[in-house]
């Protein structure tokens, strides 16, 4: 197995929405905004190699909403999938499956693409299955109020509409091996129903792909929440499990969202679980 850190695009979001109740003069000492309250944000996502499947797990905001709509989020850098996987010597072509952690559109838009006379919508990688399950699939093509600007029907029906859509099977626990990927899979809902967060065993590693169960390195003390979780309650027990188990067993934690830190390792303190060590990509894969 190999692994390849996949830069989709960097943005920026809101600080206080990025930490809900945590006030600006925390916060800021670790996720410092600029004039505009904005804070750096990162769609890191993963490639993994194994034998002759090529698993990309999220995409990114992708690159089809409008001038106005990316307007919103202050993109910044030069990153793109397509760079990323040239860098390693793929194209998009070659991509296997398509494991999205959910289907918000900054973890799932560049999954569809504009077909070739933008007339509609088609997906991104033709020769991939895309994956997702059951629960979150209905949970986003029927969205609350409160998640329907993240869930859009256009980065999400084409994948069904071209017979590419596949469901992992889904334990009767909060956790389980998927034997459709080859990884195990934790189950949280605080963030939105039924996140997928990858558990990939990589040599003698256990690395874990943390999505928006934990955004950034400055978010790890339990209380620190996204406003956008839907049950902010509910991610903290979840975080805390992720957490502990992580210092007990020396988890290399895959930043999504983190801009300035890509891979980390955490540790128990007298204040709970705190971050331990910084590692590029490069130092782990």
């Amino acid at each position: 197995m190999k692994l390849y850190p996949i830069e989709s695009g960097n943005f920026k979001l809101d600080g206080g929405a990025m930490f809900g109740v945590v006030p600006k003069t925390i916060w800021n000492k670790t996720n410092p905004a600029d004039a505009n309250n904005l804070i750096d944000i990162a769609a890191r996502c993963l490639l993994v190699e194994d034998g002759n499947r090529l698993i990309l797990i999220d995409t990114g905001m992708g690159d089809k909403q409008s001038e106005k709509f990316f307007g919103y989020y202050s993109l910044w850098g030069s990153h793109s999938i397509d760079k990323s996987l040239a860098k390693y010597g793929f194209h998009r072509d070659d991509i296997t499956d398509v494991f999205m952690t959910h289907l918000h559109f900054d973890h799932c838009g560049g999954s569809v693409q504009w077909n070739s006379d933008k007339t509609g919508y088609e997906p991104a990688f033709k020769n991939a299955k895309f994956w997702t399950n059951e629960n979150h699939w209905e949970w986003a093509i029927k969205p609350n109020l409160r998640e329907k600007a993240s869930f859009l029907s256009e980065n999400i029906l084409p994948m069904q509409e071209s017979g590419q859509l596949n469901f992992v099977d889904r334990p009767k626990t909060d956790f389980g091996f998927s034997s459709e990927l080859g990884f195990d899979i934790y189950y949280v809902d605080g963030h939105t129903e039924k996140q997928m967060i990858p558990y990939i065993r990589y040599k003698d590693k256990t690395i874990v792909f943390c999505a928006d169960l934990l955004a950034t390195a400055g978010h790890i003390p339990l209380p620190y929440v996204m406003g956008y979780d839907t049950r902010p309650l509910l991610t903290m027990p979840e975080k805390a499990k992720l957490l502990n188990a992580a210092a007990d067993q020396n988890y290399y934690l895959f930043l999504e969202h983190d801009a300035h830190n890509q891979i980390i390792t955490v540790e128990h303190t007298e204040k709970g679980v705190r971050l331990k060590d910084v590692f590029t990509c490069e130092d782990i894969f």
